[in-house]
């Protein structure tokens, strides 16, 4: 894997390890979202949560919207990655 890809995959894997402290902080009954980081954590997901939110309503108290959050992004990662061994970089 050339370098870019390299750097490409993680950038994306990072983003996915965002959303996953974010749902799973999302569990904590108490957790104060106005606190730093927190809520930068918050704001940094929300870009990301929100559209998928607009077109998917929770099913009771379950919001399943980060869910195709995350194939959404797993599949852009998985499209740059092959259209970067495409131009072979």
């Amino acid at each position: 894997m050339h370098k870019i890809s390299y750097l490409v995959y993680q950038f994306f894997n990072i983003i996915m390890l965002l959303m996953l402290v974010r749902v799973l902080l999302s569990w904590i009954p108490n957790i104060n979202w106005y606190k730093e980081p927190i809520y930068s954590l918050r704001r940094f997901t929300d870009y990301i949560f929100e559209p998928f939110r607009k077109f998917i309503p929770p099913i009771g108290m379950l919001d399943i919207s980060p869910i195709f959050a995350f194939i959404a992004i797993s599949l852009l990662q998985r499209l740059c990655l092959i259209l970067l061994a495409t131009l072979g970089l």
